[in-house]
């Protein structure tokens, strides 16, 4: 065997070391606690009105390139009193923006409840516990935990991926840490974060029993929460659910289907030809194509997309992506029944 080969094994034994640490020390996953405010983790307002039983509803922002607060709490303004709880993207597609550690302190000092990402592609293990603590002292304690996108299309190219450990290891990492107190190398905290862990999952990265196989995987983990990829194969997603029913994942987590609207025939296109794990139909690139006012067909989509996402049973509520569209949020939810928010 190469050394390079041998050294991936190891790596790969590590991890799966790690994950059975996990697992075994802070037991099976019971992360769905069932209703009521007697049974939550960190008591944010997303944990309560999902314990409440209403749809959830939460919207993304995404950080801008700059050292100035001013254009994130432009957009805070645009989407406040739209969502329950607000994404956090952590250098999203791999171009350098404001942490999302320090935008999420910022969004709560505005009132906003954030949901701060943390990849597994720029920290440790040693940063990714360290930036929780962190978080948690300044009150940010909804957290989602992903790998990120890969540097080679971003902007920093030559970027060095560090991905200690994978997302299913963060996510009980941070369980442990919650429930018992206990860093992943064994010490003590002195005191532990409370925390509402979420992660992600992509229906059309794969067969839909694999997609399944990936969110079962984050559930045994420890998850809370999980958001999906952006759904447009309204059909294909109601089979993948079908699977996470007939598993009873859906009484172990809640989740939340993601949204993206379409804005333009370029990026409808875009999105059917250039980016994995998203499927978008034929039938509506043809409607975005063929629109004298693709702005408005988008909106329309994506209205029917939020009707059909609303009727889905084992759905706990919807993850609204912008994607530059900030200013059309409001409208995008208002015109799909899920504003007022609830007040809780």
């Amino acid at each position: 065997m190469s050394t390079r080969r041998a050294t991936q094994t190891s790596i790969v034994d590590a991890r799966h070391v790690l994950i059975e640490k996990c697992y075994y020390t802070a037991g099976p996953s019971s992360a769905f606690m069932g209703r009521g405010p007697g049974r939550l983790r960190a008591g944010t307002k997303l944990e309560k009105v999902l314990a409440a039983g209403n749809f959830a509803v939460t919207v993304e922002v995404n950080p801008p390139p700059s050292a100035s607060p001013h254009g994130l709490l432009e957009v805070a303004n645009l989407v406040r009193d739209c969502a329950d709880a607000y994404n956090v993207t952590d250098n999203i597609r791999a171009f350098v923006k404001m942490s999302s550690l320090a935008a999420s302190i910022l969004l709560l000092r505005e009132g906003l409840e954030p949901v701060m990402q943390m990849v597994t592609r720029d920290r440790n293990r040693i940063g990714l516990q360290s930036d929780v603590l962190g978080a948690s002292a300044h009150g940010v304690r909804n957290v989602l935990c992903l790998r990120g996108d890969d540097p080679r299309h971003g902007g920093e190219r030559d970027a060095v991926v560090v991905e200690d450990i994978t997302p299913e290891v963060q996510i009980g990492m941070y369980r442990r840490l919650r429930d018992q107190g206990v860093l992943l190398g064994g010490e003590k905290v002195q005191k532990a974060p409370r925390l509402f862990i979420g992660a992600t999952c992509n229906p059309f990265g794969g067969s839909y029993a694999i997609g399944a196989d990936i969110l079962e995987r984050r559930v045994e983990a420890g998850a809370d929460f999980i958001q999906t990829q952006a759904v447009y194969d309204l059909e294909g997603f109601e089979e993948f659910l079908n699977i996470v029913r007939s598993r009873g994942l859906d009484e172990r987590v809640s989740l939340l289907g993601g949204v993206v609207p379409l804005t333009s025939q370029k990026m409808a296109r875009f999105l059917r030809k250039k980016v994995p794990g998203i499927y978008l139909p034929r039938e509506l690139l043809e409607r975005m194509e063929g629109a004298s006012n693709p702005e408005e067909e988008g909106i329309r989509i994506c209205l029917e997309t939020l009707e059909a996402l609303r009727g889905m049973k084992g759905l706990a509520g919807i993850h609204l992506m912008p994607v530059g569209s900030e200013k059309r949020v409001r409208d995008v939810l208002e015109g799909g029944g899920l504003l007022p928010r609830p007040s809780i």
